[in-house]
């Protein structure tokens, strides 16, 4: 059996870790299902943007009143707009109804007025990514906010605990990372900061039960779960690319697998310059003679940002997400190839998702080590909920554990003498592959 392939008994079995899993997040080691959460009947949410929106539907859903707080009157227009916009696209499908739609629009309220979050039970600050607004924020927040009051920032890889720093509270602060839309995906990233109180995490698990999130409880680290690995698997794609497979053959191979959409379709969809900012913060890639691709700040250069610019990995007709490879590319990847000293060939689909999967679970597997997530099923529920992993291989930790740890920590260890030392095994991979363990092993 290749790794592509998977049968009905093992299918049955990840739905059922799927399942246990996501019963099991609730339940936080050191947080005891006694801790009494603090009442939340009314929420802020700063910046009326995509997520802001999205998180201030989330709250109205639940029947939770919310004030919705930004900078300017035509930036609050805009995104009461795009709310009344999404609610209305839902009661045209027949799924929500009139008068339910009027419920939840009545139920939030919009300010420019940052002083409006003083009656709010918890804020929620979801700006753009920025380290300095975010700090900036906070900080009028420790002065606004009432005692008590949580105060959350929607980040997707910031310091959580430096911004919980700029305030005289930290224990009230933590990082709820939604996933866009906001109201729409289930998953949320709670992100548990070195002061945040126990009695604040049980709060906002509480209340991602009400709005309709599976959350999961997770440390601070660049990227938290999520995102942290999933730069891994970006960066084997690119390479990838670099000797010799195209984004089409990539994504094809990735969702043949089963995921719901690849790589290069996903960065084109979240913003190559996104990406390409964070590469920018996070320095000099090669230092050390490091291995690294240029491919997202060759695009970045080039202005090619995803759908949003009709182009990026793929291009994209006016009005379309479909999308479309674009041999104007052939040189770029030609000349990253250069860059890099490989020499192109012929990519197999096995390969590919040898080793996309296997830089998740690398990660995930010093993720656990560090003890950022509490199981690996916290992990699984991550990727099936947030990135479109299938449910049917239950993740990317119950699939390694499918697959054998041993077979696993031996290729990996090939990987390592081909391509270099960023395929050092996790620690925790060779120690379990070692004692013949896996990943979702009872504790």
């Amino acid at each position: 059996m290749t790794i592509l392939e998977i049968s009905e008994t093992q299918k049955a079995a990840a739905l059922e870790h799927v399942a246990a899993a996501e019963r099991a997040v609730w339940n936080i080691p050191d947080v005891p299902a006694s801790t009494p959460v603090r009442p939340i009947n009314s929420a802020a949410i700063i910046g009326a943007g995509t997520m802001g929106g999205g998180i201030s539907m989330s709250f109205a859903n639940a029947g939770i009143p919310v004030i919705v707080i930004d900078v300017d009157a035509a930036s609050l227009d805009r995104g009461l707009s795009r709310i009344r916009g999404n609610y209305a696209a839902t009661v045209s499908k027949g799924r929500l109804s009139q008068a339910q739609m009027d419920e939840r629009v009545a139920l939030l309220r919009s300010t420019t007025d940052i002083a409006a979050v003083a009656d709010a039970d918890i804020v929620i600050e979801a700006v753009f990514e920025r380290i300095d607004i975010k700090l900036d924020i906070f900080r009028k927040l420790d002065r606004l906010a009432k005692p008590g009051a949580i105060l959350a920032t929607n980040t997707s890889m910031l310091d959580v605990d430096r911004i919980a720093a700029e305030t005289k509270r930290p224990q009230d602060v933590l990082g709820t990372h939604f996933f866009s839309p906001a109201n729409v995906m289930k998953l949320l990233e709670v992100v548990r900061g070195e002061k945040t109180a126990k009695d604040v995490l049980a709060t906002v698990m509480s209340v991602a039960r009400k709005i309709g999130k599976i959350p999961v409880a997770v440390g601070v680290c660049d990227g938290f779960v999520g995102n942290r690995m999933v730069e891994q698997y970006f960066r084997e794609a690119e390479f990838l690319v670099a000797e010799g497979a195209s984004p089409a053959q990539v994504d094809k191979a990735l969702t043949d697998y089963g995921l719901a959409m690849g790589p290069f379709a996903m960065s084109d969809m979240a913003g190559v310059d996104v990406r390409w900012e964070v590469a920018k913060r996070n320095g000099d890639p090669g230092a050390g003679g490091k291995r690294y691709s240029d491919l997202v700040g060759a695009l970045g250069r080039m202005g090619r940002f995803g759908q949003k610019t009709g182009a990026g990995f793929y291009r994209y007709e006016p009005g379309s997400r479909a999308p479309i490879p674009d041999p104007a590319l052939d040189a770029v990847f030609q000349a990253e190839s250069e860059r890099q000293g490989v020499k192109r060939h012929e990519v197999g689909p096995e390969e590919i998702v040898k080793r996309c999967l296997y830089a998740l679970i690398n990660e995930g597997a010093d993720i656990l080590e560090e003890r950022i997530a509490a199981r690996a099923g916290d992990i699984d529920v991550i990727y099936v909920n947030g990135y479109g992993f299938p449910a049917y291989r239950g993740g990317p930790m119950f699939a390694a554990d499918l697959i054998g740890l041993d077979a696993v920590h031996r290729e990996i260890e090939q990987f390592r003498n081909t391509f270099g030392d960023h395929w050092r095994p996790s620690p925790l991979l060779a120690r379990l592959a070692r004692e013949g363990k896996r990943f979702n092993d009872p504790t």
